[in-house]
């Protein structure tokens, strides 16, 4: 596979298997759930994951009927998404591809795009980035190409505000010009044991996730406070980790 850059494919082979026993992982069927709902998912709808890691939020789509590819950067994780789904039995219709959001195109428009939990969206202000937005900007406007009429998405951001409140300074480095955050923290690999790594979190706010949608040309049908495994409809806060930006074309 052509060589990226991205820092994440190097946390992506760290963590393998082990990702899945993190607890923002275990909330799966409730983020679908609600995500179902909300989209107004149909079994008709052509579901694209991106920055889908080892497949969970499209592995429990497939099994609730519904057609789902899924796109990462980290070969790792498609392997794993893979056997994952030949295991449920839904290999033929959840799909998945090692692909980089950042330049990822597709002839074939999707219905619903998600993105969730720092899938892709949120991860593009690493080293190599430059000094703006631009980069999570351009993945954002390159994805949603993907989105045909009347489609709709539902992606999820890290909270400017709640990072800066939780701020640990033993580990985290905060950039307030562009709103990255900077951690140093350790990973656990397949066999338990412990790796140092660095992690790149672009952060934002409400009010940055409705500039970026009028910029490519959606309209903003909401923007939720959430935490993982806990989706619902609860107004923008300071007091949790994520936004759920609910969004479609025009």
């Amino acid at each position: 596979m052509e060589d990226t850059g991205h820092w994440f494919e190097e946390v992506a082979d760290t963590l393998g298997e082990s990702y899945l026993k993190y607890s923002f992982t275990r909330g799966t069927k409730q983020e679908v759930g609600a995500l179902t709902e909300m989209l107004e998912l149909h079994p008709a709808h052509r579901i694209l994951d991106v920055g889908c890691g080892p497949g969970r939020h499209a592995i429990e789509l497939g099994e609730r009927g519904h057609t789902v590819h899924g796109i990462d950067i980290s070969e790792r994780f498609i392997d794993l998404a893979r056997e994952e789904a030949r295991a449920a039995g839904v290999g033929d219709t959840v799909t998945f591809e090692v692909a980089d959001a950042r330049t990822w195109r597709t002839d074939t428009p999707y219905d619903r795009l998600i993105s969730l939990c720092q899938g892709a969206f949120g991860l593009a202000g690493g080293p190599g980035s430059g000094d703006s937005l631009d980069p999570d900007l351009s993945l954002f406007r390159n994805v949603v190409a993907a989105l045909g009429p009347r489609g709709r998405l539902a992606i999820s951001a890290f909270s400017a505000y709640f990072q800066v409140k939780m701020l640990h300074e033993e580990t985290d480095s905060f950039d307030a010009a562009r709103g990255v955050n900077h951690e140093h923290t350790k990973l656990k690999d397949e066999a338990g044991d412990d790796h140092p790594a660095e992690l790149w979190t672009t952060c934002l706010t409400p009010r940055e996730l409705r500039l970026m949608c009028e910029l490519v040309g959606l309209s903003v049908d909401a923007i939720y406070s959430v935490t993982p495994g806990k989706y619902s409809r609860a107004a923008p806060t300071i007091d949790s980790p994520e936004f759920l930006l609910l969004a479609r074309t025009t």
